[in-house]
């Protein structure tokens, strides 16, 4: 029987300096960041996005600060024993512009009321229409037949409200004020 004999190889020294790695960089990272949670210091954020400093001992906050790095500033300052950094002053509200009211345009059957008003003979919707418009009461805003829609109009109040309707139907196509 033969022997081998096993041989382990021993780590080479390197002669090359070593250069810090990220997980070095983390690890001295998450030692600041230990240091300033063991102070007593959290950060928090609210339901509206807004974070705060809160102690953890006294639960005094401590903000609103726009941003995380804000808040985490803060806590570090707080944490060394420095007065907080200032937090930023809530942004002025904008006060809204009031619009004063439009005066309600009139419609076709609300004008058409008010000429058969002053009027003493019932009249067609036809008639209604051109006397709305030299009275200034209401204008066609480009329909085709704004007679016809009129006439609709008064029949449909003439038909829902019956005897406390504004108009009355004398002859057919004719409307007088009732």
């Amino acid at each position: 029987m033969s022997m081998k004999s096993s041989k382990t190889k021993a780590p080479k020294a390197s002669s090359k300096k070593a250069k810090p790695d990220a997980t070095t960089k983390a690890a001295e990272s998450s030692e600041q960041q230990s240091e300033v949670a063991a102070a007593g210091f959290q950060v928090k954020k609210d339901a509206k996005g807004r974070f705060w400093v809160v102690a953890k001992d006294s639960g005094q906050e401590h903000g609103p600060y726009d941003t995380k790095k804000e808040a985490t500033g803060a806590k570090a300052a707080m944490a060394s024993g420095a007065a907080p950094i200032a937090a930023t002053e809530p942004k002025p509200t904008k006060t809204k512009k009031v619009k004063e009211p439009k005066p309600k345009k009139v419609s076709a059957i609300d004008a058409a009321a008010q000429v058969l008003a002053s009027s003493k003979e019932p009249m067609n919707c036809m008639a209604l229409v051109e006397a709305m418009a030299t009275q200034g009461l209401w204008e066609s805003p480009g329909g085709a037949t704004p007679h016809a829609t009129l006439y609709s109009a008064i029949i449909r109040e003439i038909a829902t409200k019956g005897a406390e309707s504004r108009f009355v139907k004398k002859d057919r196509g004719m409307f007088a004020k009732a």
